[in-house]
């Protein structure tokens, strides 16, 4: 298991490199920088509790605020997002900025069971 964090923290890690010529970067440096932080961590130790849901929290809000634009552009009947780099209209750049957010949060969404599962009993209860 510990490589496969450490493999997950090494993509978030790329994710947040790649959103630095974006006009938002450091939104997205700390979005995908927290989960790669929370991976990393998982292969050594247990992350604190707080900190995966703080993110989780972050990333399943902003990608909620995103919806009405997803809908959208599904209405639109689905134009490719993976074209041009430039999109050109908002709803495409904000459906990718969706579908980066619901990796983000299944990972996120992945780290609440591992760490739910590593979590020791106190002896005697």
């Amino acid at each position: 298991m510990k490589y496969f964090h450490l493999l997950v923290a090494v993509l978030f890690l790329l994710f947040a490199y790649w959103q630095l010529n974006d006009p938002d970067w450091p939104l997205w440096v700390l979005m995908y920088g927290s989960v790669a932080v929370i991976a990393g961590w998982s292969a050594v130790a247990q992350p604190p509790r707080l900190l995966i849901f703080v993110a989780l929290t972050a990333s399943a809000l902003w990608m909620g605020s995103l919806i009405p634009d997803l809908i959208e552009w599904i209405n639109d009947g689905m134009p490719t997002i993976a074209g041009q780099m430039k999109a050109e209209s908002p709803y495409i750049e904000l459906t990718r900025e969706f579908f980066g957010l619901l990796i983000c949060t299944l990972a996120l969404i992945g780290y609440v069971v591992v760490s739910r599962d590593r979590v020791q009993p106190i002896a005697g209860k």
